[in-house]
């Protein structure tokens, strides 16, 4: 057995990851375990910018930037932790520029900002320029910034190691965490790692959808993993659409297209965004412009008749979009044969973002129930977490602003937790699970069941029954589909029976996630009979706050089923009203 031994251990080298290692490793033994190179996870794909009220181009203020949250979560999100996203957000900023970061600078020599979707100031009353970006590879720099500064710390990379499982033991009505089971992907070996506090920052699960902005390597393996361990997960229902992916690709065009002056327009060449948000009007929150793109397909105004509008750029001139926004024309040259210079973009919705996830409280904590009891050893940050600052929808830029303020209160407590326990006994065979699961799909015959074929199944079946509307009928659908596809999935084998580089082992073990994930939002929604945010159903169209103000837990019963519970939303100073763009 290879075993290993850190104060601390974080899954996935993301920002969330890298920024909690970076603060862990000033007072603690720290490793970071990662499917990809450090340097490829999906953060680097984030492009338009990251939120801070710093207002170095008009005022702005944290209040404002929190009021814009909470609307933006359409009233879902816990306003204490908003409250301290936005209180820390322009000092982590500083740190990140301190660090080397290079954004884009205005003419007096401050960090540039520009506005994007659903950031106002003066409570809702006029947009602002609130996004602080380089260029359009934000987080790309993030983590080359995050990753040298983890390296000056000596943090310990395992690189291409792929979580398999968590070393979770109850005692009574408790949990423990004492480290983790990966596979190393060179050697096919394998290995346990010891830790006193383990952090999962394993980015989101858009593979469960056929059009997705996401890496194939977000296939919810985290979330997935705490489930079968009997922990919960929370508003799962709640997944963003982002409005302007590419078309059929998903390929994401960030909001600061937008937010530089990009408008979107149908077939009749109408600026239809004045008719939904007539304030905001393409700078409208994402869920609101997403359906509006769909609503406008619906009704025949897709372009040539096909489900896309055009995403119009070509006013802004060749100068200003190959200075703020370089990879957007070479993504949309290079994949589309469009020259967003010379003409408009093809765009639909495209599966972007999880909104729910893994609870946790403001340090990090994993956390359970109404009560939020702490799982004893176990944090979350990111994409794969649920503060919940994000609510029902999140607001552009808040993704990162979330990574690096909460992977930074993560990786404190973390180096304070470490410091003041001992490490834990192991069970007796921490690997025996995951070692019974990689023989299964080894020893199984490929001539039933393929991962691929049931993959491909999978994501049509989301995308159509728990896509951007969503009705009761669709999502009975989906359910009884994926029911059907979870029994296949017991008959998968794999082809390649080796042990160095084994992808389609890999990729069988995550497509169980992935189909225990896509379950549980399919339930999870249709248990939602209301319309919020990210979650719009045609059979229940409005925002019911007398019986859904609340947030969903769910997670697995006894009888291998799933229970159903709520925790209350925290509410300070935003009482919940209509949403107006």
């Amino acid at each position: 057995m290879a075993f290993h031994q850190y104060d601390a251990i974080i899954v996935g080298a993301g920002g969330a990851g890298l920024m909690a290692a970076l603060y862990a490793a000033k007072g603690a033994n720290v490793a970071v375990l990662s499917k990809l190179y450090p340097t490829r996870s999906h953060t680097g794909a984030a492009q338009g910018g990251i939120g801070a009220s710093l207002g170095n181009l008009e005022e702005d203020n944290w209040h404002w930037h929190a009021y814009d949250t909470v609307k933006g979560s359409d009233y879902l999100g816990d306003q204490d932790a908003i409250e301290v996203l936005a209180k820390m957000a322009p000092e982590v900023i500083y740190e990140l520029e301190h660090m080397g970061l290079p954004f884009d600078r205005t003419p007096d020599g401050k960090i540039a900002q520009r506005p994007f979707g659903g950031h106002s100031r003066d409570y809702g009353q006029a947009p602002v320029r609130r996004s602080c970006y380089a260029a359009d590879r934000t987080g790309h720099m993030i983590l080359q910034t995050l990753y040298q500064q983890c390296m000056k710390e000596n943090v310990t990379f395992f690189n291409e190691y792929q979580m398999v499982d968590l070393i979770i033991e109850k005692e009574g009505d408790s949990y423990l965490c004492k480290g983790v089971i990966a596979y190393e992907i060179d050697t096919g070996e394998l290995h346990t790692f010891h830790a006193k506090a383990v952090m999962l920052a394993t980015g989101g699960w858009g593979k469960c959808w056929s059009v997705t902005s996401n890496a194939f390597t977000l296939t919810g393996d985290a979330p997935a993993i705490l489930l079968r361990h009997g922990l919960e997960l929370e508003d799962m229902e709640f997944f963003q659409f982002h409005p302007t992916g590419i078309y059929r690709l998903g390929f994401l065009i960030t909001e600061g297209v937008r937010g530089e002056g990009g408008i979107l327009l149908n077939s009749e060449g109408e600026r239809f965004m004045e008719r939904y948000a007539p304030t905001m009007k393409d700078l409208a929150s994402r869920d609101v412009v997403s359906r509006a793109i769909y609503l406008e397909i619906e009704e025949g105004r897709g372009i040539g008749g096909k489900p896309y509008v055009h995403l119009d750029a070509v006013h802004l001139g060749e100068e200003q979009l190959m200075k703020k926004l370089p990879d957007i024309v070479e993504i949309s040259r290079v994949y589309l044969g469009v020259d967003p210079v010379t003409s408009p973009i093809p765009v639909q919705p495209t599966a972007h973002y999880a909104m729910g996830g893994i609870p946790t409280d403001l340090d990090g904590r994993v956390i359970m129930g109404v009560e939020r009891e702490p799982v004893y050893g176990l944090y979350a940050a990111g994409e794969v977490a649920c503060v919940s600052v994000h609510g029902a929808n999140r607001l552009g830029t808040n993704s990162l602003t979330d990574l690096v303020v909460f992977g930074k209160l993560a990786g404190q407590h973390m180096a304070k937790f470490a410091d003041e326990i001992d490490f834990q006994p192991l069970p007796k065979d921490p690997e025996g699970w995951a070692r019974g699961e990689i023989e299964r799909l080894l020893s199984n015959s490929t001539d039933e069941a393929t991962a691929a074929k049931i993959r491909n199944e999978m994501q049509e079946s989301m995308q159509h029954g728990v896509g951007i509307y969503r009705t009761d009928k669709l999502m009975s659908e989906t359910i009884t589909k994926l029911k059907e596809l979870q029994q296949r999935y017991k008959k998968v084998g794999v082809e390649d029976k080796g042990k160095r580089f084994n992808t389609d082992l890999m990729e069988a073990m995550e497509l169980g996630n992935l189909l225990d994930i896509a379950e549980v939002t399919a339930l999870s929604a249709i248990n939602r009979t209301e319309s919020r945010g990210a979650h719009a159903r045609g059979d229940y169209e409005t925002r019911n706050d007398a019986d859904w103000l609340k947030h969903t837990l769910i997670r697995r019963g006894t009888g291998g089923g799933y229970e159903i519970s709520y925790k209350p939303v925290v509410i300070t100073d935003f009482e919940p009203k209509e949403r107006k763009y």
